[in-house]
């Protein structure tokens, strides 16, 4: 992970899905996105409402925050949180939305690449490399991108799913999943109690982030194992 800047890949992440966001037209909002229940629009309104969070780990106030969610009757289930965050905006005007997401999310950019990578945020989960933090998010709205149909370019996805297999691979130790991945014929080797399982890069993408499609033969404890990211 010595050679990714983390930074530059959650920038990139962000400009990919800015200039997305800005091509659409009122019946592309409204298009369902691969989250179950919501529209394109309802995922810019889950990011737009994860800001709140983002910021409170560089505020160091996440618990000030978790006791607002609870005084609004949201309590800290991450379904419940979402659905609440997304419920709050979809009375606004998607450009209001848009905005509020684009302030939000440039300005924790720019406080975590000021921070570095070496600096601790106070996140729920306790002091956290704001590094690793960056690696996360740019991971999530690289998920997300995909989610709403995104376009990458033939010849950066590659790369892009090259990163994100190595961010799948630091959470899945970091949470300590039982599972062995290495480099295997088809891209990763997966192992889990005898079970082996070889996945393509973007097969292996796809089950950290709970995107794997339902008919792929994966394992179902190796499938349950890997998801570390969603």
């Amino acid at each position: 992970m010595a050679d990714l800047d983390p930074f530059d890949l959650y920038d990139a992440e962000a400009a990919r899905l800015d200039a997305y966001f800005a091509s659409l037209d009122q019946a592309a909002w409204q298009r369902p996105s691969r989250c179950e229940g919501w529209s394109v629009r309802d995922v810019l309104a889950h990011l737009a409402g994860q800001e709140a969070y983002n910021h409170a780990c560089l505020d160091g106030t996440v618990p000030e925050l978790f006791d607002r969610l609870r005084r609004e009757g949201v309590g800290e289930d991450l379904d419940r949180v979402n659905d609440w965050m997304v419920r709050q905006r979809r009375d606004l005007p998607v450009a209001e939305v848009l905005a509020e997401w684009r302030e939000a999310n440039a300005l924790t950019r720019r406080r975590m690449r000021e921070l570095g990578r070496d600096a601790t945020l106070a996140t729920a989960a306790g002091p956290y490399p704001a590094g690793r933090q960056a690696f996360h998010y740019a991971s999530e709205l690289a998920t997300h991108g995909d989610d709403i149909g995104v376009p990458v370019a033939p010849e950066e996805e590659p790369r892009r799913t090259a990163w994100r297999a190595e961010v799948a691979r630091m959470a899945l130790a970091e949470q300590g999943r039982p599972v062995t991945v290495t480099p295997g014929p088809q891209g990763f080797e997966v192992r889990m109690k005898g079970a082996i399982s070889q996945l393509t890069p973007a097969e292996f993408v796809a089950a950290t982030v709970a995107r794997l499609p339902p008919e792929h033969p994966l394992d179902g404890e190796i499938r349950e194992a890997l998801v570390c990211l969603a």
